[in-house]
Formats: structure tokens, sequence, C-alpha cells
């Protein structure tokens, strides 16, 4: 193999090397702006249904025969 297509094939390699870094990068960058926005999503779950719970009921109980 001649230098020329050596050097072609080495610098193909680098840019399907950098290529695939790039997308891989982009994709953890969605899943981790899901992930917060997943955690953000529990979290006010968690305190809607802190804030429903009623704590007067069943407080009382009514013993009359």
């Amino acid at each position: 193999m001649d230098i020329a297509a050596l050097s072609m094939v080495i610098n193909k390699s680098k840019v399907q090397q950098l290529a695939g870094i790039s997308v891989m990068k982009m994709a953890m960058g969605v899943e981790a702006s899901n992930g917060n926005s997943i955690a953000a999503m529990a979290n006010d779950m968690s305190k809607a249904m802190e804030s429903s719970v009623s704590t007067h009921l069943g407080a009382n109980i009514d013993v009359q025969a």
C-alpha cells in the first residue's frame, strides 16, 4: 500500500471516530436532560402527594351505641 492510500485510510478512521464521539456526546446530553426531567417530575409528584394527604381524617372515633 502506498503512503497516500495509508494516509487516507487513517484520516477516514479518525473522522469516523470523531463523528462517533460527537454523536455519543449528543446522546449523553439528551439522556442527562431526560434524567433531570424525570427527577424533577418525581419530586413534584411527591410534593403533590404529601399535600393531598388529609391528616385530620381518622383521628376521631365515635363509639356510641
